[in-house]
């Protein structure tokens, strides 16, 4: 967190020369402080509301470190929070920096982090109330996000959670390992099964699109690669409704999606920018050289004639997953063709 956009502010005088210490140590970070405070000749910024300036700011910081009285902090996020997949981490701590407790965004949003890696740097006190912390049981949303897991429905998360903290153990569907070797120590806590219950929390990870049920936290693995081709001009709605028909008759979940792939001669095509930017994910451009050496089942004389490679879609979609086989081969619409391929994983062990 400490190399994040990151606002600290104080109230009082000695909390302004606290967070002084801390934006030395931090010089990334932006201070804030009272207009009676705050040294503009030094990149200090004045406020004359605490409430205001936080408001203003929210949104633009990945975390928020206020040298305040948590009552005030808290009755100045009034309408400010969203949800906690979302929110920026906030951490408030005394004038003196010896407790700093970490307030929103935990987990997701950093704030435990934010808060042991400011005690450190004052020699205070980290406060850390997230229940499994305290328990001793993995974060699931954390565990999974260091797996290159998505949550795809985190209000599931709390039930987990509880029965974690609980000491109850949770059933785990994961066949291809994607979160398993991440629970090492934890593994107690866990019961692997092949059909959860439909009625029970249960942990569910997989890239197919099968059946799942309310109590199931959802992971999907980023795991996807979609190689895209498409004349000149095709617009992002063609390609999007492409891949949703793609995806949707071959079982594949949108949130495994890890990335578009196409050839760098399509990198100022509008529609794949505009793709890629409505799916939230990124495009990975290949040389038409690269391309053409790949073995793919469906060449293109007319792409090796006009593009310099015999494959775009199927190559790049194998060459973004270094892999060997497609999951999908060449699908077409009426001006965009599309591949999809997996990233390897080792086979579920028993």
């Amino acid at each position: 967190m400490s190399a994040a956009r990151l606002a600290i502010y104080a109230l009082t005088a000695p909390g302004a020369e606290t967070a002084r210490r801390l934006a030395r140590a931090w010089p990334h970070a932006r201070l804030f402080l009272p207009w009676r405070l705050a040294r503009a000749e030094q990149g200090e910024q004045g406020f004359k509301r605490l409430a205001d300036r936080l408001a203003g700011n929210f949104n633009s910081y990945d975390g928020h470190l206020l040298f305040a009285a948590a009552g005030i902090v808290v009755r100045a996020l009034a309408g400010l929070m969203q949800s906690k997949d979302i929110d920026p981490a906030v951490v408030v701590a005394d004038p003196a920096g010896r407790y700093v407790v970490s307030l929103l965004a935990g987990h997701l949003g950093g704030a435990n982090d934010l808060a042991v890696e400011a005690a450190r740097h004052l020699g205070g006190q980290a406060v850390i109330t997230t229940a499994t912390d305290n328990a001793g049981v993995p974060s699931l949303e954390m565990v999974a996000a260091g797996q290159g897991l998505r949550v795809e429905n985190l209000k599931a998360l709390a039930r987990i959670s509880r029965r974690l903290v609980e000491a109850e153990p949770v059933a785990l569907y994961d066949p291809e390992n994607w979160l398993w070797p991440a629970l090492a120590g934890y593994e107690e806590h866990f019961i692997r099964q092949e059909k959860p219950s439909p009625t029970e929390p249960a942990v569910w990870v997989d890239w197919r699109a099968k059946e799942t049920h309310a109590p199931w936290l959802v992971l999907r693995p980023a795991c996807l690669t979609a190689g895209m081709g498409c004349n000149r001009g095709t617009s992002a709605q063609e390609m999007h409704g492409l891949l949703e028909r793609v995806f949707a008759e071959n079982g594949l979940a949108p949130g495994s999606l890890l990335c578009l792939a196409t050839v760098e001669a399509k990198r100022d095509e509008a529609g794949l920018a505009e793709l890629a930017n409505s799916l939230q994910t990124n495009i990975r451009f290949y040389p038409a050289a690269r391309l053409d050496g790949m073995d793919v089942p469906h060449p293109s004389p007319a792409a090796a004639k006009h593009i310099g490679t015999k494959s775009v879609c199927e190559a790049a979609a194998l060459m973004a997953a270094s892999a060997e086989q497609l999951l999908v081969t060449k699908q077409k619409s009426k001006n965009a063709t599309l591949a999809v391929a997996k990233l390897k994983r080792p086979a579920a062990s028993s």
